[in-house]
């Protein structure tokens, strides 16, 4: 029972990228419970378990002999999104990379770390499956926005001409409560599971920490030190939000797992190089806002 349980939090991670990386698109259906049992090896009990997990986070939805279906309009962040064509950079591999290595160095700069807690989950279930070497040591570093910062996004979808009622500045005030427990949601959950990889003994050392700062990102940004970069806009976007009560809000939103990721590489040989130069820029720039905002 217990390796069924974590077979089941592996598939359950792997299912989360799939959709992030939009291999299982919004609105299209997921593999039915007996192929997606077949494929990894499970009882269909494990697979309805998987999927009911999947439903209380938001990622998709069923329907009595519809099967499960990706959320038309999924978490924020999580947007429709092809496989990346070639010249477009994902995340995925990018996190990859990072835990190849002895020593995870990780910078992050991201509005609601939606995207980020599906790969560090997925990296963090292949050490414990021993599908990748346990690294030394994890240091993950992120900036997200404070709660005292007013978020320009999302709000209530209006007239540009219109007062600011009663009514929109209520449907504003569900918006930002919603994008803020979406935060704390995801921030606690890579937290905890890089943190677990510690207790239970299978990485020697593991600092996980949390800034919040008075910015919002219009990009996200994510770095390995005297490595590599990744830099990409955050797209401001008409949708419909889906709230937990099942009601609908037209919105402005923003969306990232949409938007192009530029990488660039750091270039030992020649400081001057393009690579070289972002890495130096934006390193200084996250260096200079974790020393200016963390508590003394």
């Amino acid at each position: 029972m217990s390796e069924e349980r974590g077979k089941g939090a592996a598939i359950l991670a792997t299912l989360r990228s799939r959709i992030a990386e939009g291999e299982y698109r919004p609105g299209h259906n997921l593999p039915p419970q007996r192929a997606l049992a077949e494929e990894f090896d499970v009882s269909r009990d494990t697979i309805q378990r998987v999927l009911a997990e999947l439903k209380t986070e938001g990622w998709i939805e069923s329907r009595q002999g519809s099967g499960s279906r990706v959320r038309a309009t999924p978490p924020i962040h999580v947007a429709t999104q092809p496989k990346a064509p070639p010249g477009r950079i994902a995340l995925g591999p990018f996190v990859a990379r990072a835990f190849a290595q002895p020593v995870v160095e990780l910078d992050v700069f991201t509005f609601t770390s939606e995207s980020l807690d599906t790969h560090m989950r997925v990296q963090a279930e292949a050490i414990r499956n021993e599908q990748i070497p346990a690294p030394e040591r994890i240091a993950l570093r992120i900036l997200l926005p404070s709660d005292e910062t007013e978020l320009p996004y999302p709000r209530a979808r209006v007239p540009k001409d219109a007062p600011a009622t009663a009514d929109v500045q209520e449907l504003d005030r569900r918006l930002q409560a919603r994008t803020r427990e979406i935060i704390t949601r995801h921030t606690s959950s890579l937290r905890n599971a890089l943190r677990n990889l510690k207790t239970d003994g299978l990485v020697g050392e593991v600092d996980v920490k949390v800034l919040e700062v008075p910015l919002v990102p219009t990009h996200k940004l994510y770095l390995r030190r005297n490595v590599e970069g990744l830099l990409g806009p955050y797209r401001i976007v008409e949708r419909t939000i889906l709230m937990d009560d099942d009601t609908e809000i037209d919105a402005w939103d923003v969306l990232g797992l949409g938007s192009t990721l530029i990488r660039l590489v750091h270039d030992e040989g020649d400081p001057n190089a393009v690579g070289s130069v972002f890495m130096q820029s934006w390193q200084e720039w996250f260096d200079s806002c974790w020393h200016r905002y963390e508590a003394p």
